[in-house]
């Protein structure tokens, strides 16, 4: 009597076509994009582990630095937004939804530090409350849309790092609450100004995850110094994106990979006493003029 090796069901596991077999059982999802982003997850990391041979205690070395990374992650960090940056991700996210076409002005991540709500301020302040040095600028800019109307009463959202490189949060007690940020409205022709200081580089939060990741594999943390602006207005598509400062170190290795050409800017010294004593600066002062190009919904 001849003897036949069993058949494999269809629901056992076979290491030869795992990721087939765990990929079949996700046919049932209804909804149908969330049936082919889980099943190419699938296929995508069975593939991986079988490529590098991946082993228990690296696979548990993994699950480990998922789960210290969400215990970083509090109501001021978000440290799987900040290892995403890193890997360059959110980049790649980024760009493919917002192709740059020449037309419109380009968009960048908005980064770990966006987590706390700008306050309104008028046309013309100064988003630095604490005062604590660096050179005082006058940031000007003016938003349009493709055909070079302007976006009248457009929301300009800015936040930035101080000149020594940290956000507001993290210096808590030590600066006020919500420095260097602001949330402005254009005029009725689409111009925006406010004072503040020239942003310097600064590192990444290290102290978590992340930073053990970025000094593991031999790579520093820093960031070219930039100023964080968000555009948004009825009918226009929101643009979030990044005023680079010119001369500054890393921004050709920048950690998150955030640099674009179009969007690094000079910040030209200004020794003007008229013209400091109308915006309410030190003479002389740095200026950089920032026009914002935006995209109409449809």
């Amino acid at each position: 009597m001849t003897e036949h090796p069993a058949a494999t069901a269809p629901g056992a596991f076979d290491a030869a076509r795992s990721g087939e077999i765990v990929a079949a059982s996700l046919a049932g999802t209804a909804d149908p994009r969330l049936r082919e982003l889980l099943t190419s997850l699938v296929r995508h990391t069975h593939a991986f582990v079988k490529e590098v041979g991946l082993t228990p205690e690296e696979w548990a070395a993994g699950v480990d630095f998922l789960t210290r990374t969400g215990q970083k992650c509090d109501a001021v960090r978000q440290e799987f937004v900040l290892l995403s940056d890193v890997l360059g991700v959110s980049m790649l996210v980024d760009t493919l939804a917002h192709p740059a076409d020449g037309a419109y002005t380009e968009s960048t991540v908005e980064g770990p530090f966006h987590l706390v709500a700008s306050p309104p301020r008028a046309l013309g302040d100064t988003i630095d409350e604490a005062a604590r040095g660096g050179d005082p600028c006058l940031v000007t800019g003016r938003v349009t849309d493709g055909d070079g109307r302007p976006v009248a009463g457009a929301r300009i959202d800015v936040w930035q790092a101080d000149a020594d490189g940290f956000y507001d949060v993290q210096r808590p007690g030590e600066v006020p609450e919500r420095n260097l940020r602001g949330l402005f409205t254009a005029d009725g022709d689409g111009r925006f100004r406010f004072r503040s200081v020239v942003p310097r580089y600064y590192p990444v939060p290290t102290d978590g995850p992340v930073g053990g990741l970025l000094a593991a594999t031999g790579r520093h943390p820093y960031r070219a110094a930039h100023l964080h602006v968000e555009v948004s207005a009825p009918g226009v598509v929101t643009l979030t994106t990044h005023l680079f400062v010119a001369g500054s170190p890393h921004l050709d290795s920048d950690a998150v990979f955030g640099v674009k050409e179009s969007l690094v800017r000079e910040f030209a010294e200004v020794d003007d006493a008229e013209r400091a004593a109308e915006h309410g600066l030190p003479n002389p002062f740095r200026h950089v003029d920032f026009p914002v190009t935006v995209r109409r919904e449809g």
